[in-house]
């Protein structure tokens, strides 16, 4: 069971989401909250995947709420679904921006897109609902989206996506943003001009009228042949790249001509695919123009956000060959991973490698005041950040949500810990059983 959240002062907002969650039984439980001091205080010992807030009854409480989470986004990095009632949508982005926005919905269309909106996590809560912790464990992650003609899905799966890989440490900021825009200009030309056949010159004539062209395709989905169409959008995300796939049921169109032509004015729409084929890699659209692929490159060896409470620490860079520490030594420090690439060695041999995705070096002997059980070298240049004993019992004594949140970590590693060596044994017993057979002593 997953406790989300509610900061809403609204009564009837609240029954319908109860409502909807409890039909997903144990799935989603909603936590409601009026104020904001109580809902620090759970997003600080609970740290939810996901949290609701609801802008326009309270929004000063909302905006303290989202500048709490801006504090220590390394700490509260779970995504947030904003719900308001006829406000300036753009203001209500622009309070949003370094947050890890999953949706935003008008109150009036909570109804019809909140359920919704559930199932899509629920279907892909391996995206919403992990740090990267399974790019320890599994070398690809692969799966595929299929999204009705709807802009709640578009919005919603591209922020998945690229909160994902942010939060991942595969993506830096920038990249994040780039891809988040072409990801929404491909998919929404799949349901316009794909699935809904609304042509360029037709969607220039509704939007110099000042229509909406989202109703567009509301009255375009009315029609059962186009509003049974789907885009089908799958990915993998491998340790080096993540590869998406965007593929619709229309009749595709003359890409080639779209992207040669040239443009002497600013036109009202029409850029989307010039914007898609500067901002990600190795772009290509199939020859009936209905489905599209492209990849992006990920950076190496790097941390996206340092723990708040670190960020009066002291940083140190480790040049290729330095050692960090040596076995046997004194454990004076912990050092949380900024970016690089350790090499772990034991009575003279290679056991490890640590990179940012382990985010802390030394934790163990650190907090059970032991000596250094191995000895740690840059491969390459490495940024770290050092913590003394005094100022760590420090930092756990002003935060003590931090206390849970290591102590969580911790149990994460441990749980990995024996899954690899549940693997290897498995491996050695298939290994020596083959050996045995090999030699007719089995």
């Amino acid at each position: 069971m997953r406790k989300i959240p509610v900061i809403s002062g609204d009564a009837k907002l609240n029954e319908f989401i109860k409502a909807q969650c409890a039909a997903f039984e144990d799935e989603f439980m909603p936590v409601f909250f009026t104020n904001a001091e109580e809902t620090i205080a759970f997003l600080k010992y609970e740290l939810p995947d996901m949290k609701i807030v609801y802008f326009s009854n309270q929004p000063s409480d909302a905006r303290n709420i989202l500048g709490e989470i801006q504090k220590d986004p390394w700490l509260h990095y779970g995504g947030v679904v904003a719900i308001h009632d006829n406000l300036d949508e753009k203001e209500i982005i622009e309070v949003m921006q370094e947050q890890n926005v999953i949706a935003v919905l008008k109150k009036r269309e909570v109804e019809r897109g909140f359920l919704r909106l559930l199932k899509i996590l629920r279907q892909n809560k391996q995206i919403l609902f992990q740090r990267g912790i399974q790019q320890h464990l599994i070398k690809n992650i692969a799966g595929s989206f299929v999204i009705d003609n709807d802009p709640l899905d578009i919005t919603t799966y591209s922020n998945l996506v690229t909160n994902y890989l942010f939060n991942a440490n595969l993506i830096n900021r920038e990249t994040k943003e780039k891809l988040h825009v072409a990801l929404l200009e491909l998919l929404i030309n799949a349901i316009e001009h794909g699935n809904c056949r609304i042509s360029y010159d037709e969607k220039t004539a509704w939007l110099e009228s000042n229509g909406d062209i989202m109703e567009l395709i509301r009255q375009k989905n009315r029609a059962p042949d186009i509003r049974a169409r789907k885009v089908y959008f799958t990915y993998t995300i491998s340790p080096d790249w993540s590869r998406f796939i965007i593929r619709d049921e229309g009749d595709g169109f003359d890409w080639k001509s779209r992207l040669a032509a040239k443009r002497d004015r600013p036109e009202l729409h029409g850029m989307g695919m010039k914007m898609a084929e500067l901002y990600v890699q190795r772009l290509q659209y199939s020859d009936r123009g209905n489905e599209v692929a492209f990849e992006v490159d990920h950076q190496r060896n790097e941390s996206n956000t340092i723990p708040a409470i670190f960020d009066l620490s002291r940083e140190m860079t480790f040049q290729d060959g330095q050692y960090v520490c040596s076995e046997g030594e004194e454990s004076d420090y912990l050092y949380y991973i900024v970016s690089g690439n350790l090499y772990v060695y034991s009575k003279g041999k290679l056991v490890s490698a640590l990179t940012p995705d382990d985010m802390f070096l030394g934790e163990m002997s650190f907090l059970l005041s032991n000596r250094r059980s191995a000895t740690v070298v840059s491969k390459g240049k490495s940024v770290l950040i050092r913590i003394s004993k005094q100022d760590f019992v420090n930092l756990i004594r002003d935060n003590p949500h931090y206390g849970i949140f290591l102590a969580r970590l911790l149990a994460q590693r441990l749980a990995r810990s024996n899954l690899r060596m549940s693997r290897l044994n498995t491996e050695y017993l298939k290994v020596k059983k083959e050996l045995d057979e090999a030699r007719g002593t089995g």
